[in-house]
């Protein structure tokens, strides 16, 4: 073969620097590991409720339940003796004591703690002692599984997740005019009478001072548990309180079991 034929050749096997410098480099090293779970923890006394929240945590591949309880004892004794959850929800209605004193509590002993209050509530007055005492997302029960996780993961990124109601309370508020320097102290205005409860609402104030669960309730009243759920928020609204024991304890002194 003549030397011109021969460098033909080899010019076919030979690549340039540009060939080289494109190509992809291959290599075996492993994949980032995957973040830790957010851990979410729980205190609620509605099984409804909780069983689909919780059903919504094991449903998402990031989050994992860091524990649960139902009543407000049982909340405080899971803040003591729990490692801190990323994320608490906390239900203000508690069978025996208000969930802002877990909020307090959790501000506490899980400082680094993202708080969520899931209620009935949508009330000025809860939301407001609520987010005073620490809380920095607020969502309603009736939102789904889905918005549930969602609003999970925006609070942990930092977000402050709340339904379109609470966000607009809170907007209202924050527009309400300054209060007005104190002057000369008016007269003593009149007692405030009492509130006037509906006959179904003081059906359902009563049957929860007999101690009857709120699906009981629903049961004997032949309505659904949404539907009763109103009833109690109006109850509470109009009494100015956010637990079953405040209610029979203010229904009570202002004489409203006494009334009819």
């Amino acid at each position: 073969m003549g030397t011109l034929a021969v460098a033909r050749a080899a010019a076919r096997f030979v690549r340039s620097p540009d060939d080289f410098a494109t190509r992809p480099i291959v290599t075996t090293a492993p994949s980032t590991p995957l973040a830790s779970p957010i851990r979410v923890a729980l205190i609620d006394d509605d099984p409804r409720f909780s069983t689909a929240f919780l059903q919504a945590l094991s449903s998402a591949a990031d989050m994992r339940e860091a524990g649960s309880a139902a009543t407000l004892r049982d909340g405080l004794a899971l803040l003591r003796g729990t490692p801190p959850a990323d994320i608490l929800v906390v239900d203000l209605g508690l069978p025996d004591g208000s969930g802002i004193d877990a909020i307090h509590a959790a501000r506490v002993a899980w400082p680094r703690c993202e708080i969520m209050v899931a209620t009935v509530f949508g009330d000025e007055s809860h939301v407001m002692r609520s987010i005073a005492a620490g809380a920095t997302g607020y969502l309603l029960k009736d939102s789904s599984a889905a918005d549930i996780v969602r609003e999970l993961r925006s609070l942990h990124l930092g977000g402050s997740p709340m339904s379109p109601l609470i966000a607009r309370q809170v907007l209202m508020r924050m527009r309400a005019p300054a209060p007005e320097q104190p002057g000369p102290q008016p007269a003593a205005a009149p007692a405030t009478p009492a509130p006037t409860l509906s006959p179904r609402e003081f059906q359902v104030l009563t049957d929860i001072t007999r101690g009857f669960s709120h699906d009981e309730i629903a049961q004997r009243l032949g309505v659904s548990r949404h539907t009763l759920l109103t009833y109690v928020r109006r109850i509470y609204v109009k009494l100015d309180v956010h637990s079953k024991v405040e209610a029979i304890n203010v229904a009570r002194t202002q004489g409203l079991l006494d009334a009819h």
